[in-house]
């Protein structure tokens, strides 16, 4: 058997191991590091340990999203907005969103979902967006502040650069960074906070998860969703069951909690 080296420089390994795999080289370092350990103190050997870890990062993001073509796709947003303007933009947005397992369920609901749920919320200048994937493409239909700054959190590198390109493109403020919100979720102020199915994904690794991020999002208003089926399209009665869960999670907050049910995604409004 290949036992396991030293602690660190087995994590070490591990986390190179990883990085060098095309799947996995623009993932978050701190991630990978973070689940690694964990991999490695229940693993047998290293090589049981890098499958492992890779399993779980392709159960936390790489399900979700079909092989990047961010070069290309920021090639097509720029000619579209530089030829027809915004209603171009939103065609090929809708277009990229479509490789994106979280978004492309959105989309037939796309023109509906913001203007529901934040109709009594006063237009948000400061907005978080956390474990976005390629949500920030949806900015064209958010009704947000002339002047907004938007800020994106995600695992990829390049996904943050794609959305960074958007983002000026779009001539929004803000920007969009790697981050691991298990361990660093972000604490600036916002007017409001966007956690967008998320939660299921997180706590697949971290049950506390769910909690602590509600806790520490320091955001007026915070919607939070929940698939309301799953990736093969099937309910299973996800929406019954995700809701217990997350009433369970708001039990004596001293918050207000408005209820949106679409036909792909069950939301939350809270009121902080």
């Amino acid at each position: 058997m290949n036992k396991l080296p030293d602690a660190e420089r087995g994590l070490d390994a591990l986390v190179q191991a990883v990085l060098a795999s095309p799947r996995y080289r623009s993932i978050s370092p701190d991630l990978v590091r973070a689940l690694g350990a964990r991999e490695l103190a229940k693993r047998r050997n290293m090589q049981e340990a890098i499958k492992a870890t890779k399993a779980r990062l392709h159960q936390i993001g790489g399900a979700y999203i079909a092989s990047g073509q961010y070069a290309r796709w920021l090639d097509d947003l720029t000619r579209a907005y530089q030829t027809d303007g915004l209603p171009a933009l939103q065609g090929v947005c809708r277009q990229v969103m479509s490789y994106h397992a979280s978004t492309r369920e959105r989309l037939p609901i796309l023109e509906q979902f913001y203007t529901t749920i934040l109709a009594d919320v006063s237009p948000a200048r400061v907005v978080l967006d956390l474990a976005c994937g390629l949500h920030p493409l949806a900015l064209p239909w958010m009704p947000l502040a002339a002047d907004v700054e938007y800020y994106a959190y995600d695992i990829y590198q390049d996904m943050a650069d794609f959305l960074n390109g958007f983002l000026a493109l779009a001539q929004v403020r803000g920007r969009a960074e790697v981050c691991n919100v298990l361990s660093a979720c972000p604490t600036r102020h916002a007017d409001l906070a966007l956690l967008l199915k998320a939660i299921p994904c997180l706590e697949q690794i971290d049950g506390g998860a769910g909690l602590r991020l509600l806790e520490t999002i320091n955001a007026d208003h915070l919607v939070v969703s929940f698939p309301a089926q799953s990736l093969g399209g099937r309910q299973k009665g996800m929406v019954r069951t995700y809701e217990a869960h997350f009433r369970q999670l708001v039990a004596g907050k001293p918050w207000t909690i408005k209820r949106f049910e679409f036909a792909t995604e069950l939301v939350f409004l809270i009121g902080k």
